[in-house]
């Protein structure tokens, strides 16, 4: 905490690190699947970046379990952004969860993000080539 009581760490930037066990792999999916190229590069690791934020794919003798969505994605029009992402061989998860559960692979999510101004979100989620389990999401205004 600083002097304000407030934590330092709310200043700070966030950047999601996510697990790659095959570098070159993750690569290919996140450019030729996603659209997506790394804007720096360093042995170990490739950097992206989507709307001015950050995100990491790592070499690692690790893996993510996969059970929870490591990052997500927020669009404008998640039909659309499913629809090219099916048309580029990503599968869609099936959720059938307490509260949600995906339609063609979206979900409708009421009461999430009440702080954006939302009445809820629209979600879908996808996994990389690593196995990380990735999300798209639109709020619902």
């Amino acid at each position: 905490m600083n002097t304000d009581g407030r934590n330092i760490l709310a200043r700070g930037r966030v950047a999601t690190r996510l697990p790659a066990q095959d570098l070159e792999r993750a690569r290919r999916f996140y450019s030729e699947t996603l659209g997506l190229d790394p804007v720096d590069e360093r042995p170990g690791g490739l950097q992206y970046r989507c709307g001015g934020v950050d995100f990491v794919v790592f070499r690692s003798t690790g893996a993510s379990p996969g059970t929870f969505t490591q990052m997500a994605f927020e669009v404008d029009d998640i039909e659309a952004v499913v629809a090219q992402l099916k048309a580029h061989g990503v599968a869609f998860e099936e959720v059938d969860a307490p509260g949600f559960r995906t339609e063609g692979g979206i979900a409708e999510i009421e009461g999430n993000y009440p702080s954006k101004g939302a009445r809820g979100e629209r979600g879908a989620w996808f996994r990389d080539s690593e196995g990380n389990l990735l999300g798209v999401g639109q709020p619902v205004f």
